[in-house]
């Protein structure tokens, strides 16, 4: 079989067995499409032809960021290592290939006073207001992801014990506690929801339809309520998943209740917040410290 369909196969294994997101298989179709093209280029048309020269050469003709590349580099080992699976090859070309060495890039995050500026920001007294109100601070108590927050549904809000159940990356579940304001804000949006035309739906966070808010919906609100904030950052929500981590850490949190309420698969991917929340360490001693 030739590699474009193997990568087919491959992509299938990944939606069906993995459960990866629309979002990742589209980044790993189009970065194997480009791999395709390379190898198209230098006559291999066979999967058993890949070699690692060809991977090598794939990775150098790049001229995007050591990001970029490293993504791309770990599209091809993923494939790579399923074609091993599948007996195609019995060695794997893509293990021999250095990964790019990346710069830690530390998170952007919002002080204390620019998120309860952010949550505040909606006018309560409407429908509308009420239910953005209630998404930003529940986003904030709960360092969801955007995707996670616009697709909730009722039955994923326990009031009573104070929890959110989102449907995370793999089709995960896991459960997130959350504070009193943002408990009181999600109850005020339920009562004004009862009004909704859509009422009855499962979605928790209405459009103007029955249907939810779309991740790009969601993003144009949070630009446009953060200018209202008076914010001139340039806010995003993973901005305020990094501030819900950064202040959580800062407060005392350990890592691993972190790692947990954020869903992170490997804690190394929550460590970063450490060197964030340092700086709010390093600011109490030379506050405090008589030889600082």
């Amino acid at each position: 079989m030739l590699v474009a369909g193997w990568i087919d196969s491959y992509l299938d294994h990944l939606r069906v067995e993995r459960a990866l997101s629309p979002a990742t298989l589209e980044a790993y179709g189009s970065d194997l499409a480009r791999f395709v093209a390379h190898l198209d280029a230098l006559g291999v048309g066979e999967a058993e032809a890949i070699d690692t020269p060809a991977i090598a050469s794939f990775l150098a003709s790049s001229r995007e960021s050591a990001r970029s590349t490293a993504r791309r580099l770990s599209a091809i080992r993923g494939f790579c290592k399923f074609l091993v699976r599948e007996r195609v090859i019995t060695v794997d070309p893509a293990s021999l290939v250095d990964r790019p060495r990346l710069g830690r890039r530390l998170p952007k995050h919002l002080t204390q006073d620019e998120a309860l500026r952010l949550c505040e920001a909606p006018d309560a007294t409407t429908l509308r207001g009420s239910r953005d109100r209630a998404m930003f601070f529940l986003l904030y108590a709960s360092g969801l992801r955007v995707s996670e927050l616009v697709s909730l549904r009722l039955a994923d809000v326990d009031l009573l014990r104070g929890v959110v159940i989102p449907l995370g990356k793999g089709q995960k579940r896991r459960i997130v506690p959350v504070g009193d304001l943002a408990l009181r804000e999600l109850t005020a949006y339920l009562e004004h929801r009862a009004s909704h035309p859509g009422a009855r739906s499962e979605v928790l966070f209405l459009g103007r339809s029955t249907k939810g808010l779309t991740r790009q919906g969601f993003f144009k609100l949070l630009k446009r309520y953060a200018a209202i904030a008076g914010i001139t950052k340039p806010v995003s929500p993973h901005w305020v998943r990094h501030t819900f981590a950064t202040h959580l850490l800062a407060g005392g949190a350990d890592l691993r209740s972190v790692q947990a309420m954020l869903g992170h698969a490997d804690i190394s991917t929550t460590e970063i917040y450490t060197h964030v929340s340092s700086d709010h360490v390093r600011r109490a001693h030379r506050a405090a410290h008589p030889r600082a």
